[in-house]
């Protein structure tokens, strides 16, 4: 089993299709919705965590990729710059899944983007301006 999370982004067409059940029943995969905005007849954005065996989400995510479904695995959305990081422990402060935290023993910020909900408090917290999202029409951040 692996659990995983990815953002998919999907057009206007395709926003009234039944995606998720497609993963579910079809694939037998465990989808949790983190995240969406989804607007019938216009571009879409869903933040989901896959569960389920490696062939069947292989499976799953191809199912999708030919539904025209841009497929982007979470890591891949979210940039911090550590190297400019001064480790403050902003963005910790407000960070509620605990994505980020402070190591109690070095004092440097620790980032796990399997335990990101995209939510972007982080970003208007972090006085330096480092961390940047990409979910739903643009880049926040920037």
């Amino acid at each position: 089993m692996t659990k995983q999370r990815f953002t998919l982004n999907f057009p206007p067409e395709s926003s009234e299709k039944p995606l998720t059940y497609h993963l579910i029943k079809d694939y037998n995969l465990k989808i949790n919705i983190l995240k969406a905005e989804i607007t019938a007849g216009k571009e879409g954005h869903l933040l989901i965590e896959v569960e389920g065996d490696e062939a069947d989400l292989e499976n799953g995510l191809k199912f999708l990729m030919d539904e025209n479904i841009e497929v982007i695995p979470l890591n891949q959305q979210i940039t911090l710059k550590e190297d400019e990081c001064v480790h403050c422990g902003a963005c910790t402060a407000v960070c509620f899944p605990g994505a980020l935290k402070l190591d109690r023993e070095t004092w440097k910020l620790i980032f796990k983007p399997e335990e990101c909900v995209v939510c972007g408090l982080c970003v208007n917290a972090c006085p330096l301006g480092i961390i940047n999202i990409g979910f739903g029409t643009g880049v926040r951040g920037e």
